[in-house]
C-alpha cells in the first residue's frame, strides 16, 4: 500500500495546492477590483455577519444534540481505542500564529508555507545556558506534569507545510482593491487576470472527466486502511449525533434562511450546487472544492461573478458551519466519556470558542485536530481524549466539508439579494464609464465646439482660439 498511498496523496496534493492557490488568488483579485471601495465594504460586511450567525446556530444546534442524545453517557474511556498522538498546543500560539499568517513576510513563501510556532523541550537548564547555537528563544513555558515534576519548553517559530490562505486572502484584497480604483492604467492587469481565470476554469473542466475515477480510489484505499470495524459500532450513537446536526443544519437551517432572505426555492439552489457538493464530499476539502464552487454558483445559480469571486474564497476560509458544530458535539461527548458535568458558563465557553476555533481553522496547521485540543483546554477536559474519536474522523470530515460548501453557496445568494441596490447602481455607472465613458457630455462638448473652434486671421495664420499655441506676431508698417 506503500506507493499507491503516496501516489493518492499527491494527486490530492497537486489539485489542492496548485487550483487552489490560482482559483483563491484570481477571484479574490478579480472579484475585490470589480467592486468600489465602498461596496465592496458592505458586501464584505454582510458576509460576515452572515458568516457569524450561521457558525453560532450550527454550535447552538450541536450543544443542544448533543446534551439531549447523550452519547456518552454510556460508555467510558477505557472503552475505546486511542489513535494517533495528541500534538501539544497553546491556544495562545494559536491565534498569534492566525495574526502572523494574515500578514506574510515573503509572498512567494506563502504559496507554499505558513508560520507556526512550536515548542521544544528543554533538557536541564544548564544545557539552555551552554546552549550557543544562536536560537532565538521568545518565552519558556512550564508546563506541571502528574508525578510534580516540571518540564520546560523554548518556544520557536518555524514554518510548516501547505499554502498559507489567509495571507494570500489579505494581500490579494488589497491588490484588487488597489487595481480597481487605477482605473484604465489598471485594466491591462485586470484583462489578464480575466484570460488566467478563465484557462484555469478551462483546467479544471478537464479534471472534473476524471475525477470521478480517482475519486474511487480514494475512498476505497481509506477503506481498506480501517483495521477495526468495531469502533464504528463504539462510537455509532456518536456518528448519529454529529450526522444528524449536520443534517438539520443543511436541510432545515441554511435553506429556511435563504427562504426568508431571498424568497426563491431553496432546494433548486442547492440542486445547483450538487457537482460541488459531492466534491466536497469526496475530497474533504472546502478550499480545493473552490474552482468547481465557483462554476456551479455562477453557471447553474447564476450568482453575479463579483459577488462568487469575493464571497467564495473569504467563506473558504473562514465559514465552517460543519466544523464548528463537530467541535461542539465532540467537546460535550468527552466531558460526558469522562463523567464531568458542564455547567452553563463551560457550555458557553465551548460555543464561543468553537465558533472561534473554526474561523481560524485554515490559518492553522492541522487545522482539525489543533482546534479540537483549544476547545477541549478552554473548559479543562483532557486534551488527549481527543485521540479517541480520531478512527472516525475521516468520514465524518467529509460530510462537515459538504455543508461547509453549502453554507457557503448559499452565502452567496443571501449576500446578492441583501446588495441588489449597489450592483444595479454600480451597473448603470459602468454603462456610463466603460461602454460611452462621454456619452453625458456629448451634447455639452459639441455646444462648446460651435462657439469656441472659430478661427480669425492674424499676421497670414489661421489661429484656433481654443488651441493654445504661442506664435510671434509680425509687425507692419
Amino acid at each position: 500500500m506503500g506507493k499507491p498511498a503516496r501516489r493518492r496523496w499527491d494527486c490530492k496534493r497537486f489539485l489542492k495546492n496548485n487550483w487552489l492557490l490560482l482559483s483563491t488568488v484570481l477571484a479574490v483579485v478579480l472579484g475585490v477590483a470589480a467592486l468600489d471601495s465602498n461596496v465592496s465594504g458592505k458586501i464584505g460586511l454582510r458576509a460576515v455577519v452572515y458568516y457569524f450567525c450561521t457558525t453560532a446556530i450550527a454550535v447552538v444546534l450541536g450543544i443542544v444534540l448533543v446534551v439531549s442524545i447523550k452519547p456518552g453517557m454510556s460508555q467510558k474511556t477505557d472503552e475505546f481505542d486511542r489513535t494517533g498522538s495528541t500534538p501539544e498546543v497553546s491556544t495562545v500560539d494559536a491565534m498569534l500564529d492566525l495574526i502572523r499568517n494574515m500578514f506574510p513576510e515573503n509572498l512567494i513563501q506563502a504559496c507554499f508555507q505558513q508560520y507556526k510556532t512550536q515548542r521544544e523541550e528543554v533538557k536541564s537548564s544548564s544545557e539552555s545556558e551552554t546552549n550557543t547555537t544562536g536560537e532565538s528563544v521568545t518565552a519558556v513555558m512550564v508546563t506541571a506534569l502528574s508525578k510534580n515534576k516540571t518540564k520546560e519548553y523554548k518556544v520557536v517559530g518555524t514554518y510548516s507545510d501547505g499554502i498559507n490562505i489567509l495571507g494570500l486572502i489579505v494581500f490579494c484584497l488589497v491588490f484588487g482593491i488597489i487595481i480597481g480604483k487605477m482605473g484604465e492604467k489598471g485594466q491591462v492587469l485586470l484583462d489578464f487576470f480575466n484570460a488566467l481565470n478563465d484557462a484555469t476554469m478551462q483546467i479544471v473542466q478537464i479534471i472534473m472527466w476524471y475525477m470521478p475515477l480517482g475519486i474511487l480510489f480514494m475512498i476505497a484505499g481509506k477503506i481498506i486502511e480501517v483495521e477495526d470495524w468495531e469502533i464504528f459500532r463504539k462510537l455509532g450513537l456518536y456518528m448519529a449525533t454529529v450526522l444528524s446536526g449536520l443534517a438539520i443544519h443543511s436541510i432545515v437551517i441554511l435553506p429556511l434562511i435563504y427562504l426568508l432572505v431571498v424568497r426563491k426555492n431553496p432546494f433548486r439552489f442547492a440542486m445547483g450546487m450538487a457537482q460541488a457538493m459531492l466534491t466536497a464530499l469526496m475530497i474533504s476539502s472546502s478550499s480545493a472544492t473552490l474552482p468547481i464552487t465557483f462554476r456551479c454558483a455562477e453557471e447553474k445559480n447564476h450568482v453575479d461573478k463579483r459577488i462568487t469571486r469575493f464571497v467564495l474564497p473569504v467563506g473558504a476560509t473562514i465559514n465552517m458551519d460543519g466544523t464548528a458544530l463537530y467541535e461542539a458535539v465532540a467537546a460535550v461527548f468527552i466531558a460526558q466519556l469522562n463523567d464531568l458535568d458542564l455547567d452553563i458558563g463551560k457550555i458557553i465557553t465551548i460555543s464561543v470558542t468553537a465558533t472561534a476555533a473554526s474561523i481560524g481553522a485554515a490559518g492553522v496547521p492541522q487545522a482539525g485536530l489543533v482546534t479540537m485540543v483549544i476547545v477541549l483546554s478552554a473548559v479543562g477536559l483532557p486534551a488527549e481524549d481527543v485521540t479517541l474519536i480520531l478512527a472516525v474522523d475521516w468520514l465524518l470530515d467529509r460530510f462537515r466539508t459538504m455543508v461547509n460548501v453549502l453554507g457557503d453557496a448559499y452565502g452567496t445568494g443571501i449576500v446578492e439579494k441583501l446588495s441588489k441596490k449597489e450592483l444595479e447602481q454600480m451597473d448603470v455607472t459602468s454603462e456610463v464609464n466603460i461602454v460611452n465613458p462621454f456619452a453625458l457630455e456629448s451634447t455639452i462638448l459639441d455646444n462648446e465646439d460651435a462657439e469656441t473652434k472659430k478661427s480669425y486671421v492674424n499676421g497670414g495664420f489661421a489661429i484656433d482660439k481654443s488651441d493654445t499655441i504661442s506664435f510671434t506676431q509680425t509687425s507692419q508698417f
